[in-house]
């Protein structure tokens, strides 16, 4: 029998009875997602279109990572102060002015510092998309609305290669204009339909304003939230192996590069189609448990590739941590929103960003320099750091007096 919470955190419900700012932002997204071009193509672009080498178009690759990273950080900082619709709308809007810039610029140095700055302003919208999800979704239901927030963000990049490359085979300019119009569009979306910044009692201000100081150094000074962002660190440094080690592992087994492609498209294919289905069930677990569920199934499926058994061992392993994605993808992200305090909710949906661009900058660089010196040993490492999120998600997220480890669905709604 349906409970009536159930029914209340089902996914139509939730995506039904959201805010109207919560449907515009998550049309917005996906939007600007479509258009998501710059990182997909800007090594070809550089070393086709603009005749630089291919060290020095993956070190503008690596530039823009950096920046994105950076962004994330400031964009966490942006909320807080001057709210989302506003970090939404700088991102955007200087997202547009620096990829036209990238097709116009002379030099390779200026390439460089345009990449760079397209990087980090372009990432200003990501917290402050998050923070508003968080202060404007009632609790029983911030899990959910992050898996359809997960879905529109899949949708859009998925769709991006296929959209860019009809682009490019007209011209290269029309790849940037169509990524600069892709982030307008999301800044019109926050123009028209995001608030100004969300309600905040004076009561609330009151109590915690405490808080309030020391931006990010008072982030670091919860130090169980500090346990979770090293979660979240190790979460995409080992995910990440899926793109470096992956394909270098089915190659010295012989096998060719379509195989690769059906096991990415296999993992691709199970998050947009089954993600928000198990969402509706495990956004009643408490949280500490979801995310070392998913650690262990991370951690579990990379290490299973180290096992002998040609094709078959890549698929099991790809759908063990396929299942420890769609299973704590969301409840990791909406998380930062939980732990929060409201003065600092755009600082700690940062950092927890910052840190998994972080991890993906540094996994892929790790995964291949264990490969190149242990060969398949690098999945047993993979393994040995999913055991060590599994510690600390035990103990970073365990529930302080002032939370409770119950489900977000056992959590009093707010009003919307």
């Amino acid at each position: 029998m349906t409970s009536a919470t159930d029914e209340s955190t089902g996914i139509w419900a939730t995506i039904r009875e959201a805010p109207v700012p919560v449907k515009a932002l998550l049309v917005g997204v996906f939007v600007n997602k479509l258009g998501w071009f710059l990182q997909v193509f800007l090594v070809l672009f550089l070393t086709t279109s603009k005749g630089f080498t291919p060290v020095e178009a993956g070190t503008a690759l690596g530039v823009y990572g950096g920046g994105s990273v950076i962004g994330l950080i400031i964009g966490g900082s942006l909320s807080d102060k001057l709210g989302p619709r506003a970090a939404v709308m700088i991102s955007m809007f200087g997202m547009a002015g620096f990829v036209l810039a990238i097709a116009y610029v002379p030099s390779y140095p200026a390439v460089v510092v345009v990449v760079a700055l397209a990087g980090a302003v372009g990432q200003f919208y990501r917290p402050a998309s998050a923070a508003l999800l968080t202060e404007l979704t009632p609790k029983n239901r911030q899990v959910m609305i992050f898996a359809v927030y997960r879905l529109a963000m899949n949708l859009g990049t998925t769709a991006a290669p296929l959209i860019g490359a009809a682009l490019v085979a007209v011209s290269w300019n029309l790849l940037f204009i169509g990524e600069a119009v892709a982030a307008l569009a999301y800044a019109a979306v926050a123009i028209v339909a995001l608030p100004k910044r969300a309600p905040q009692t004076v009561q609330d201000t009151a109590a915690d304003e405490p808080a309030a100081g020391g931006g990010y150094v008072a982030v670091l000074r919860d130090y169980k939230y500090v346990l979770f962002l090293l979660c979240m660190l190790i979460n995409a440094a080992i995910y990440m192996q899926y793109l470096a080690v992956l394909p270098l592992h089915m190659k010295s087994e012989g096998l060719s590069t379509w195989w690769f492609s059906a096991v990415v498209a296999l993992n691709g294919f199970i998050v947009i189609t089954c993600e928000l289905l198990v969402t509706k069930v495990v956004q009643n677990w408490p949280a500490r448990f979801v995310a070392m569920t998913g650690f262990v199934l991370l951690g579990g499926g990379l290490a299973f590739y180290a096992l002998p058994g040609g094709l078959a061992i890549f698929v099991i392993g790809t759908l063990l941590w396929t299942l420890a994605e769609i299973i704590g993808g969301p409840t990791m992200f909406a998380y930062p929103g939980m732990a929060a305090p409201k003065p600092l909710l755009g600082r700690y949906v940062g950092s927890s960003h910052a840190m998994f661009g972080l991890g993906s900058a540094l996994g892929p660089f790790l995964g291949v320099w264990v490969w190149n010196s242990s060969g398949t040993r690098v999945w047993l490492w993979c393994g040995l750091a999913g055991a060590i999120g599994v510690v600390l998600a035990s103990v970073g997220m365990r529930p302080t007096a002032e939370t409770t480890e119950l489900a977000p669905a056992a959590v009093p709604s707010e009003s919307s």
